[in-house]
């Protein structure tokens, strides 16, 4: 049991190593906005900098926990981790099965990513969905336990993250009330969001082992 417990944990691992990668990189163009601001004068805009910050912070999230799906929901098939309700609701197509995959999970690791490639894991409800697959912890209860936060309030803060992602990503964060203006964004507040999106990750990471 503990053997088990032990490759489960090293595996999870990998995961969470790749989301501190991620996030360091994501804090890394934040030195390059200043160096950049420092150097040049204010008609030159290095605000697009800290909106590609937000939008890489998101995605290190995004990617951690389709990572931990998959690596859980591998777990669970191997038996190293016990079914849930909706790891048993799972469906897997036959293709995947017949593929031919060397490894005994191999066809269905590839089944789950491939399903996944198509959906993102960003706001609360559907990381918990995920989560869900290979996990019957109740996740922004103990999340919230981690962070010493409201569970309501840790949900809503980053809905707010990752809607403000959105923006930048999908309508290239103009102000729709003024269509050659962009929302305003800040050093100080792109800061505190990857600090957050760290600390939701990280905690995620504790209460999934």
């Amino acid at each position: 049991m503990l053997q088990i417990a032990s490759m489960r944990s090293s595996r999870m691992k990998t995961a969470i190593e790749a989301f501190r990668t991620s996030m360091d990189r994501a804090r890394h163009l934040g030195g390059l906005h200043e160096a950049l601001s420092s150097l040049t004068t204010s008609a030159v805009d290095a605000s697009d900098l800290l909106r590609a910050q937000l939008v890489l912070g998101v995605s290190a999230l995004d990617y951690f926990v389709h990572e931990i799906t998959v690596l859980g929901m591998v777990a669970v098939f191997e038996g190293r981790r016990p079914p849930t309700p909706s790891f048993m609701k799972y469906r897997v197509a036959m293709d995947s099965v017949l593929s031919g995959t060397t490894t005994a999970c191999g066809w269905f690791e590839s089944d789950i990513r491939e399903r996944h490639s198509f959906l993102s894991f960003q706001q609360p409800e559907k990381i918990a969905d995920a989560i869900r697959l290979f996990s019957d912890v109740k996740l922004w209860q103990q999340v919230a336990l981690q962070l010493a936060m409201p569970e309501q309030d840790i949900k809503a803060r980053l809905k707010l993250i990752v809607d403000r992602r959105n923006k930048i990503a999908h309508e290239a964060d103009v102000d729709p009330s003024y269509p050659n203006m962009r929302w305003p964004i800040s050093k100080s507040d792109v800061d505190q969001s990857l600090t957050y999106i760290a600390q939701i990750g990280e905690s995620i990471y504790v209460v999934v082992q």
